[in-house]
């Protein structure tokens, strides 16, 4: 039996986290640098499925010819953040996530997460999750201290659910992991749906 690779094109340590969960552990870690900007009047659902089967090929081609990662399993995501049809990036600057969180302030948003399954057959498996998340309305300190956190940087939205942002959610309808960034269910079951094994490392002593 030929031994199965996982690459992740990603290098998020919260995916990593969450594939941990599952006992999934990838054999290497690519992350893809791509331009993620929107094209004109593109839905988020269709940008964060777009980014992802774009890394996931990104990923594809950097390791095609590489006679000791050919033929692995490539997992890739996106996660994009929208109110109604208007997509919040990532922040860079203190400016751009106070704008991002004072309209999600006391309302609810959309989180589109894209997730792509290259198979060692190139064959490419492509789902999008959806999760509605409902703010609470922020107060003035809240807003100062959590930008003073920094733990908006580089996170769809300009927040992280898993960090001091997590206390601003009122309600979720959908995927908590996929706020997170990996939508344990879903991607467990693309995975396994192309037979990909890692049950057997959930037995006491074989992690």
């Amino acid at each position: 039996m030929l031994t199965q690779r996982l690459i992740l094109a990603s290098g998020s340590p919260r995916r990593l986290d969450l594939l941990a969960q599952a006992g999934i552990h990838p054999d290497k870690l690519m992350p893809m640098d791509l331009d993620e900007t929107p094209r004109r009047a593109e839905h988020p659902r269709s940008l964060a499925r777009r980014l992802a089967a774009e890394k996931a090929e990104a990923a594809f081609q950097g390791i095609r010819t590489d006679p000791q990662w050919a033929g692995s399993y490539i997992l890739a995501a996106d996660t994009v953040v929208a109110v109604g049809r208007r997509i919040l990036g990532k922040p860079e600057y203190l400016e751009e996530a106070s704008s991002a969180l004072h309209l999600l302030s006391g309302r609810s948003h959309w989180v589109y997460t894209g997730i792509a399954v290259m198979t060692p057959a190139s064959q490419m498996r492509l789902k999008v999750i959806e999760t509605k998340v409902r703010f609470k309305r922020l107060t003035g300190p809240e807003l100062k201290y959590y930008l003073a956190s920094g733990e908006w940087r580089g996170k769809a939205g300009g927040y992280g659910i898993q960090g001091f942002a997590g206390t601003f959610v009122q309600k979720l309808v959908g995927s908590y992991s996929a706020v997170v960034g990996l939508p344990l269910f879903e991607t467990v079951q693309l995975l396994v749906g192309e037979g990909f094994q890692f049950h057997e490392k959930w037995q006491e002593g074989s992690a």
